[in-house]
């Protein structure tokens, strides 16, 4: 019986009778025994991770709320592109409290992710309207990855084909876009000048990045800076402020060419560092070179509009080598609370808050002046930089100190304050005593400081979605109406192979939202921040525990930064022994898609590794390659266990044979999944390991972001870590310490309440669900690899191909097909094309496994009808899925097969049935007839027409 104080117990799906049941449909009598036969013995361990025993719901949430009370929240008026902000209430229940929300996967299947989608588009009309430029993408990671990112488009517009290595870098920037600029610039050949703008040559660079504001408060005349750069065919990165382009004149207009920033101030709380969605937005010349992804508009089957991303060939997982970043999870969860606070306040309210803070900040600027102190700057925004006056700046300090306020200090003495949209009239008066004089010095007027010509007259969000929904009631409806759209893992399981897309459970997320984690400036000082150092001390020390390393980073808020983060410690490793020369990369055809885009950006050159009919890494072609790269080679990216589903016994063996000719290996942690409690990595030859913390550890996908992606380490590589983001020497991956430090409470809660037998249960019970699955699925879909013992790891490749001859059947048609059965499909065509694979988690239980399994099998029954001539070749239920409400209940229904099988093709679906609200989306159409942000309705039709 199941024990209702262990949270295992409701973590995992297959427990008690379900479990047995599966056990005994695979002919073995425990999860031991399985074990035995799926995972090689040599690496298999006999012993559950050490660690605290696990702790109840209600101990784990009393102990983080202990931890927790250690953060001493103040009114940070730091700035630095973080800034308190008012989340609305409609949004944080009914978004960023709502599993409906943060559940779902990347919408690579559109006709299922069309609310998230619709709010994607919104967020990329926001960036364009702000920007006045010509297309944004869907989110980045954060700003200063962001500015990494646009100085990475810039080298391949301008760099790369004039030959300038040069990337100018103002010197009023934010610190910690100049270090990431930095780190990123370095493997590349890349060189980063930084200084006063007036000492810039626009002749020997490629590109400029301004802070639009400055860090200090300076509006930068962007109108006097693009004309130079243009006549040398330079590009201007305006990195700005949302909230001030909401009154200054934007970026596109007065010549930029990029434009990113973060729009955490948009409704996200700090977090102590993330997740915030970045913006990246720039002209239409360079569309084929932006980083992240594109949500466009295209039409369905059945002529209406319908969302999808676009121009996916540009991306990593198509592309690998040859992409335009690595950038796998973004941030859309954050992108989507951004997006629908601009839908919530509307143009107009938005220019009502930037006008309040800058007309507050003009008034405290009014006053300071008038008590004495001197202003650095007069044309501001929100930033004020004081050189204190009749009064020592410590005096300041302390007084600040006393009332509960951080203000920012500069090396030459002088003191920052960013106001933010929490100001209020007693928190200036603060401000004042803090400086020695009061409110009587504060005008009354609503003045902004800002000349007209440095203004802009409106925001152009003219799209009906920022208008209509001004009451809660009308918002909360769009809200729902929107997730009602999408599967996520509220309406069934998500069987995508290696996205691990498992529960995350209500415990898990409450904390994330407590104001001692969500309030917290990422620049606060130590003292204040003392619960996050423990909390962080903890998750570092137990992720070391469970892969047998020696250090750990949680710095890189993707796994995708942290696959780039491992090869940068491998690059500076042999640096330091004076082996910088070593630029190879060997990557096998079973690892994870991101790595050759990372290897590509960490400086390495690729060369690819085969593998044999059984999935496995060829050790032959390894030793070849391995040998002939001997004296250059840098690292092997391996993923174990692989992609093919399998554990390769030969693992140790391969670590070797690298080490042997002086390389490291890196082990992708994307299916740490089916390891954790039973091996570790470091004793499988690796020398460094990402993990997914929104796979292995709980925190959600978002339907693409936030994720997170720290690396464990060996020993002689800990010294190579990222450091602090505000040193541009220290290798910062991103722009705060943490991460995205807001949610690493979701995995503490995790680790705490599993426990280390917990965790090794799982991670067992996650591969006797893949195991149950492959065995219900073979008599439909032969299994394509199996271990040596006839078993898969915690996920298998199902093979597809041979319909497309004998039924003219792709696995698109049965994806698609998936959907009227309410299930988003396995990942398709990947690793393997003409494939599905299939990982199910340990938290489905076995009616769900069953579920599917009996989805699969009436799908294969459909083919089969077309085989034997039963069904059309052309028009059947698969090639025109998914089947929509208005055409199933249209009055004309001209397909030679029943209504019934179209909409119903299963007893539980009549039962509670899943409406696709689009048919399938042509997605040539999308990339040849590019729209990407909102309109009317009425214009969508038109251009689908």
């Amino acid at each position: 019986m199941m024990n209702s104080d262990r949270f295992a117990d409701r973590h995992i799906g297959l427990t008690g009778l379900d479990r047995d049941r599966a056990l005994q449909a695979l002919g073995v009598d425990s999860l031991e025994a399985l074990m035995a036969e799926a995972m090689p013995s040599a690496i298999r361990s006999d012993e559950a991770p050490a660690g605290p025993p696990a702790a109840t719901e209600a101990e784990a949430l009393a102990e983080l709320r202990l931890m927790a009370s250690r953060n001493r929240v103040r009114h940070a008026y730091l700035g630095q592109g973080f800034h308190a902000c008012h989340t609305p209430s409609v949004i944080l229940r009914n978004v960023l409290e709502n599993p409906a929300w943060y559940t779902p996967y990347t919408p690579y299947q559109p006709e299922i992710s069309q609310g998230r989608l619709e709010a994607l588009l919104a967020f990329q009309t926001l960036a364009m309207a702000l920007t006045g430029l010509d297309l944004a993408n869907a989110s980045l990671l954060d700003e200063a990855t962001a500015c990494a990112e646009a100085m990475g488009l810039a080298f391949r517009a301008r760099g790369r084909k004039d030959g300038r290595t040069v990337f100018f870098v103002d010197e009023n920037v934010h610190p910690q876009n100049l270090a990431v600029v930095t780190t990123r610039a370095r493997p590349l050949g890349i060189t980063v000048e930084s200084g006063p703008l007036a000492d810039c040559d626009f002749g020997r660079v490629f590109g400029v990045l301004v802070q639009y504001p400055g860090t200090d408060g300076a509006v930068p005349d962007l109108a006097a800076i693009a004309p130079a750069a243009r006549a040398a065919a330079a590009l201007v990165v305006a990195a700005c402020d949302p909230l001030a382009l909401c009154l200054l004149r934007p970026p596109g207009e007065l010549g930029a060419d990029v434009a990113v920033g973060s729009l955490q101030r948009f409704g996200m709380p700090m977090g102590f560092g993330g997740p915030h969605a970045a913006f990246f937005a720039t002209r239409a010349a360079w569309q084929r070179l932006i980083p992240g992804r594109i949500v466009g508009v295209s039409r369905d089957a059945e002529g209406r509009p319908a969302y999808r991303l676009s121009l996916q060939t540009r991306e990593q997982h198509i592309r690998r080598d040859k992409a335009t970043s690595n950038i796998c999870t973004a941030q859309a969860l954050p992108a989507n609370v951004a997006a629908f606070y601009a839908v919530w306040h509307g143009p107009d309210g938005l220019r009502a808050i930037a006008r309040r803070v800058a007309g507050q900040t003009w008034r405290l600027g009014r006053a300071l002046r008038e008590a004495g102190h001197r202003l650095a700057h007069e044309r501001v925004f929100d930033t004020l930089r004081v050189a204190c006056g009749p009064c020592d700046p410590a005096e300041v300090r302390s007084a600040a100190e006393a009332r509960g306020i951080l203000l920012r200090s500069y090396a030459d003495g002088s003191l920052g304050i960013a106001l933010d949209e929490t100001v209020t009239e007693g928190d200036l008066a603060e401000l004042c005593a803090c400086f020695g004089t009061d409110t009587a010095h504060l005008p009354d007027d609503d003045a902004i400081g800002l000349p007209a010509s440095a203004c802009r007259e409106r925001i152009p969000l003219d799209a009906p979605v920022f208008h209509e929904h001004r009451s809660e009631s009308a918002m909360m409806r769009f809200l729902h109406r929107l997730a009602a759209r999408d599967i996520g893992l509220t309406r069934s399981m998500i069987p995508l192979g290696s996205c691990t897309m498992k529960l995350n459970a209500a415990a898990e997320m409450l904390p994330i939202t407590w104001p001692e984690w969500a309030g917290m400036h990422p620049f606060a000082p130590a003292a204040d921040t003392e619960g996050y150092a423990e909390l962080a001390r903890q998750l570092a020390d137990g992720l070391a525990r469970l892969t047998g390393f020696a250090a750990t980073s949680l710095q890189p808020n993707a796994g995708s930064q942290g696959e780039y983060t491992g090869l940068l410690a491998i690059r500076r490793y042999h640096e330091s022994r004076g082996e910088g020369h070593r630029d190879i990369c060997l990557i096998p055809a079973s690892a994870h898609g991101t790595n050759p885009a990372s290897a590509i950006m960490a400086g390495l050159r690729v060369v690819g590794v085969t593998c044999d009919a059984d999935g496995n890494v060829d050790l032959d072609h390894l030793r070849t390659q391995a040998g002939k790269h001997a004296d250059r080679l840098a690292a092997l990216m391996i993923t174990y266990p692989s992609t093919h589903g399998v554990f390769e016994a030969g693992v140790r063996e391969i670590s070797q044979e690298v080490h042997r000719h002086g390389g490291q290996v890196y082990l992708d942690g994307a299916n740490l999944n089916a390891l954790v409690g039973w091996a570790k990595p470091a004793d499988l030859g690796a020398d460094v390991c990402h993990i997914n913390l929104h796979k292995t550890f709980c925190i959600p996908h978002g339907g693409g972001g936030p994720g997170m992606g720290p690396i464990c380490v060996a020993g002689h590589l800990a010294p190579f870590l990222p450091g602090d983001p505000a040193d541009p020497e220290g290798g910062a991956v991103s722009a705060t310490a943490l991460g995205s430090g807001c949610i690493l409470p979701i995995s503490w809660m995790y680790i705490r309440m599993m426990g280390g037998a917990g965790l090794r249960e799982a991670t067992a019970c996650a591969i006797l669900a893949a195991n149950y699955l492959a065995h219900r699925l073979h008599p439909h879909f032969p299994v394509v690899y199996r271990g040596a013992k006839g078993r898969v790891a915690h996920e298998c490749i199902i093979d597809l191909r041979p319909y497309r001859k004998s039924a003219g059947i792709e696995p698109d048609d049965v994806a698609k097909r998936l959907m009227d059965f309410g299930f988003h499909a396995p990942t398709m065509s990947w690793p393997v094309a003409g494939t599905l694979m299939v990982e199910p988690t340990e938290s489905e239980n076995l009616a769900e496994l069953d579920r599917f399994a009996d989805a699969m099998a009436a799908i294969r029954e459909e083919i089969r009808a077309i085989e034997n001539g039963t069904a059309d070749r052309k028009d059947n239920p698969l090639r025109r899925a998914p089947h929509t409400a208005p055409a199933v209940v249209a009055d004309a229904w001209d397909r030679p097969y029943a209504r019934e099988q179209a909409a119903f093709p299963a007893p539980w679906v009549r039962e509670d049935k899943y409406w696709p609200p689009v048919a399938r989306v042509d997605s040539v159409y999308g990339d040849r007839n590019l729209v990407c942000a909102c309109g009317a309705v009425a214009d969508y039709e038109t251009a689908a027409r």
